[in-house]
């Protein structure tokens, strides 16, 4: 009896049914060619030590919420435990593959594996569809509009993308055939694993602010687009970096895990602004949503873009080694309060506000701390729940100077910055508990309060909370200096390398 031959639609950082044109392809070949569809997520035997266990709870519940809602569109995801590289090749002669569909990723740890699966496919005749769909852009298209040069600034990149027609949302609402249904459709072997079988103790996790998955996903979307007059006023600026419950979307793990499509988000929010006077780029929403797009496309166009060595758009800056004070940052002990509770409310729940990044990434890099940004990069991919290679490497080369933006004389205050927009501290209190009982004169500065006012507040400082481990006010001087060098010494070497005229 011949076996009946399937299609596969591997599923990486595409999360979600909805404007998803790759997974819709395999549906419709599948059907075509009366052949069974096995959508795909491969996990890693040693994922635990890759990702973060906020990201961990938060990406098995984005694949049950998954697997839900392709079993109501007649099928279900085959989870396979495993490296892609090595088993997916073995599927293809398992399965009788012909066919794999997924979408484009940029991500180094993607593109290598679609260099050896291309090449192992094209040997086994083996048709391969991949679509943009991760992003609003084809930001390879992009790159090739600007003579294959990555857009250095973010100007740049909207006049590039400015009279490009983004595609309408592809929705997939018919059932798969009967006939498209393998016989292991309902293999136990094949079900998401519980966070129990990766061993992760639950309970031992903050409790869940931001569940995983579509559903909760698209609920969010629709929730603040209809609030038309907050989407038509926001600015980046305004919004406030230690609010206890967010004051912007938190769409970002959704869109990283690609629960929500970016290219959906980009049409609701055309539809909540159309006709309404609003905000603009860079500071509005849609504005927030253009910057992914433009580290996205840095990102696709830069080797080495994760690294200062080798990176063509990294200003080399010789920055120290300091495990002690790296391990007090990524732990929130540094003795500065501000700095401390948002690295803790990263740790307990895998988000904080992009003001709050700001802050932690310039005090940890050319602000006060003098380590690389790689350094700070590493904690932010453990820790956050919409971890992005791109925008995560981006965002870090940012706020320490090293690329597209080089004010680096603008240095965040670890004391005053948080003040503008909490004077009374209730960020700090939450988030570090120990200073709970602090006058708000000194709930910035304790380090300031005298013995008796920490005695009453049963919080000595050095004993029950950490002394200061720099001195923002000498040390961010002294940093100042480094820059200015490294920026002339960076600046001398560019002109050496000029050809001569």
């Amino acid at each position: 009896m011949t076996k009946v031959p399937s299609v596969i639609h591997w599923f990486r950082l595409d999360l979600r049914i909805h404007d998803n044109l790759a997974l819709r392809n395999a549906i419709n070949e599948a059907e075509n060619r009366k052949h069974f569809l096995r959508p795909v997520y491969f996990i890693e035997p040693d994922i635990k030590s890759k990702v973060g266990v906020n990201r961990l709870r938060f990406l098995v519940q984005s694949l049950q919420d998954l697997d839900a809602n392709l079993k109501k569109l007649n099928t279900r995801l085959y989870i396979i435990r495993g490296n892609a590289v090595e088993e997916l090749p073995k599927l293809f002669d398992k399965w009788q593959v012909k066919y794999l569909t997924s979408q484009v990723d940029i991500d180094p740890i993607y593109t290598k594996q679609d260099e050896i699966i291309d090449e192992i496919a094209e040997k086994k005749d083996i048709f391969i569809v991949r679509r943009v769909q991760h992003t609003v852009y084809d930001v390879h298209s992009v790159l090739k509009k600007n003579n294959n040069s990555v857009p250095m600034t973010y100007q740049k990149f909207l006049s590039l993308v400015q009279d490009v027609q983004v595609k309408d949302c592809i929705e997939i609402t018919k059932q798969v055939s009967e006939h498209c249904k393998p016989k292991d459709i309902d293999s136990k072997k094949y079900d998401v694993p519980s966070l129990n079988e990766l061993e992760l103790d639950d309970s031992a996790l903050e409790p869940l602010k931001y569940p995983g998955g579509e559903t909760e996903a698209v609920r969010r979307l629709n929730m603040y687009m209809a609030r038309r007059q907050w989407v038509c006023k926001f600015e980046k600026p305004n919004s406030s970096p230690n609010t206890i419950e967010p004051s912007t979307t938190v769409l970002s793990p959704y869109i990283s895990h690609g629960c929500l499509s970016a290219k959906l988000f980009y049409h609701k929010l055309k539809e909540a602004l159309n006709g309404m006077p609003h905000s603009q780029p860079p500071v509005s929403l849609l504005g927030q949503l253009m910057w992914r797009e433009f580290y996205y496309t840095a990102g696709a166009g830069t080797e080495n873009f994760d690294k200062m060595v080798g990176n063509s758009v990294c200003t080399q800056i010789p920055w120290g080694t300091n495990e002690e004070h790296l391990k007090a940052w990524a732990e929130g002990r540094t003795g500065y309060p501000f700095v401390d509770a948002i690295m803790r409310q990263l740790k307990q729940e895998g988000w904080i506000h992009h003001l709050a990044r700001h802050m932690v990434a310039c005090f940890l890099t050319r602000g006060d701390l003098w380590i690389s940004w790689e350094q700070g990069a590493k904690v932010f991919e453990d820790y956050l729940l919409d971890y992005d290679w791109s925008l995560n490497a981006g965002n870090w080369m940012w706020l320490s100077a090293s690329a597209f933006f080089y004010k680096f004389f603008r240095v965040y205050s670890p004391v005053a910055f948080g003040k503008k927009t909490d004077k009374e501290g209730l960020y700090i209190k939450k988030y570090v508990p120990e200073l709970k009982k602090y006058p708000t004169a000194f709930i910035y500065e304790p380090w300031k309060a005298p013995k008796s006012v920490q005695a009453t507040a049963g919080c000595i400082i050095g004993q029950d909370y950490p002394k200061r481990i720099v001195d923002h006010d000498k040390v961010h001087k002294d940093n100042l200096q480094k820059m200015s060098a490294a920026y002339k010494l960076n600046k001398e070497r560019k002109a050496l390398k000029r050809p001569l005229k």
